[in-house]
């Protein structure tokens, strides 16, 4: 990022939110999502009310989790599907809230789950899973819950409905595709490899490796990383 003040509608490329030295938040499937560990409920609470305020303020709101022992927050930029620089200076001011209340970051294990189904004529699902998932079909056809209770879902091509991942001897039309920070990728590879899965493919690694279960079912780990 350059050191002119940035437009507030431009969307900020992984290389941009790296550079913003931003150390307790990664991108997580076009959001920056953060976890701080308050190790107790009344401190999570102190912390919210103080995102709540600082949000209202920026008139810039962030989706936050709050459970007994940490806080999740969300931040992104709905008006142009992506990260701006408004997410990074809330962020910057969430950090110091947590900073001053004694609640540290911890980024392992950040994720964000987005199941995918392999149809050969997705345009005909959207709705129907929108309506069974209380939600609402976006854009590009595909269902959302903008109460944030159900992920996303995405749905892939194929000519009867396969993906374009290596063959396998049965038909599997979900999968989960595991969003996972840059710096998370191979740590949660081999923690998947460690508990019994198998590497089908790295060829597109680290953007994303293809897994399996010990079934044969596959999903994928997904990074930000060399997507453009």
């Amino acid at each position: 990022m350059s050191d002119a003040t940035p437009d507030p509608k431009a969307r900020l490329t992984h290389d941009d939110i790296l550079a913003a030295g931003l150390d307790d938040w990664r991108k997580v499937l076009n959001r920056l999502k953060a976890r701080f560990r308050t190790g107790d409920f009344a401190t999570g609470v102190a912390l919210v009310d103080r995102i709540g305020a600082a949000a209202d303020e920026a008139n810039h709101h962030p989706d936050v989790q709050l459970t007994y022992p940490e806080v999740i927050v969300t931040l992104s930029s709905h008006d142009v599907g992506g990260i701006t620089s408004r997410d990074l200076d809330l962020a910057r001011r969430i950090s110091g809230f947590a900073a001053e209340l004694g609640a540290h970051a911890d980024t392992s294990g950040l994720t964000q789950l987005e199941p995918g189904l392999d149809s050969p004529a997705p345009q005909h699902l959207g709705a129907f899973y929108a309506a069974l998932l209380g939600g609402e079909v976006n854009d590009q056809g595909e269902p959302v819950d903008p109460s944030g209770q159900a992920p996303g879902l995405w749905f892939q091509k194929g000519e009867r409905g396969e993906s374009d991942l290596p063959a396998q001897d049965h038909e599997q039309r979900w999968h989960f595709d595991v969003w996972v920070p840059h710096d998370e990728g191979e740590r949660r590879l081999q923690a998947v490899l460690d508990a019994g899965g198998r590497l089908v493919s790295d060829a597109e690694a680290p953007s994303f490796w293809v897994v399996e279960d010990a079934d044969g079912n596959r999903s994928c780990i997904c990074t930000p990383l060399d997507r453009g």
